[in-house]
């Protein structure tokens, strides 16, 4: 295997993300020695990325169709055509600062990991409304570089695929219209002993669309996030007894969440506290997905009109 870099982004029918987010990557691309291409797994049934991508075939892009649905199956797609040492996913509604390639492949080399992820900041296409504002939603964690992790997000990560193989870990496709195959895959790595770290000056920016700025999505997000965690949870068990001790933890988390979340949001409603409201509600719903992982539910939050294995994680 040898020592190139390739950038891997899944999409799924955003041609117009798609158009914004490859002129940055092929700046960046080009930052690094040896400069690294850029790979487009379509996801979509039709391709419909294919005529956006191919005429750029040329300047170093790479379109593959993956018919397959769900995030896993693209992922586990790029895993194998990546040809490369190294694969570095983005999502195709983020773009990269100045700077993000160089910085995830200088702290990989400094540090050795099988794993380099990097921090997300929201770019919001409207300013949100108080309520999106207090609960800050959007904002994610930020450590200090060379900080060692147990789970990361796929959406701003660094993959040194020579030590990723000898593990044999791939994305559970089982979680591949539910969302989380990237904590339960990083989750997996981390148990089996593969070195994982933070670079905080590879900074990835995140297209925030009015849609997802409303309260509705918001709460949907998080009772996802409560119940893909659990789920995630339960897959890494090896026995009923450690599913057992996952339900009963899981359960009690979840029904603590509820009743702090409650109380947060009336004591909000009370002293007229917008963050206490919008902080509350989330709890709330990040505890009802919890319990409802904990008992086999899975919300499938990118759902298709075909059955998905995911309904019986944990089933054992």
């Amino acid at each position: 295997m040898n020592d190139a870099t390739v950038i891997g982004v899944l999409t799924y029918r955003r041609n117009d993300d798609l158009v914004m987010a490859i002129p940055p990557l092929l700046r960046e691309a080009a930052t690094i020695t040896p400069p690294a291409t850029v790979l487009i797994i379509d996801n979509d049934p039709d391709g419909g990325a294919q005529a956006v991508v191919m005429p750029l075939a040329d300047r170093g892009v790479r379109y593959v169709h993956e018919p397959e649905p769900g995030i896993a199956a693209a992922r586990n797609r790029a895993l194998r055509e990546a040809g490369a040492r190294f694969l570095v996913f983005i999502d195709d509604d983020m773009h990269p600062d100045d700077g993000w390639l160089a910085a995830l492949v200088r702290t990989q080399r400094s540090s050795g990991a099988a794993v380099v992820a990097g921090p997300v900041l929201p770019e919001y296409e409207a300013e949100p409304d108080e309520w999106v504002h207090a609960g800050r939603f959007f904002i994610r964690r930020r450590l200090t570089t060379g900080t060692p992790l147990n789970v990361a997000a796929s959406g701003n990560m660094l993959l040194d695929l020579a030590q990723i193989s000898t593990y044999g870990v791939q994305f559970d496709r089982r979680f591949g219209l539910l969302g989380g195959s990237d904590h339960l895959f990083s989750r997996t790595l981390a148990r089996m002993g593969a070195p994982m770290v933070w670079c905080d000056e590879a900074i990835a920016f995140d297209r925030v669309p009015v849609s997802r700025m409303t309260h509705r999505w918001i709460l949907r997000r998080a009772y996802r996030g409560g119940n893909s965690q659990v789920l995630a949870s339960l897959a890494l068990c090896g026995s009923r007894s450690e599913r057992l001790a996952v339900r009963v933890r899981a359960t009690a988390g979840g029904c603590a969440r509820i009743v702090a979340g409650a109380m947060r949001t009336v004591a909000g409603v009370l002293i007229g506290a917008t963050v206490h409201r919008a902080r509350g509600r989330r709890l709330v719903r990040r505890g009802a997905g919890m319990i409802a992982g904990a008992y086999g539910h899975a919300y499938v939050e990118y759902a298709r009109p075909q059955p998905s294995a995911a309904m019986v994680i944990g089933a054992r």
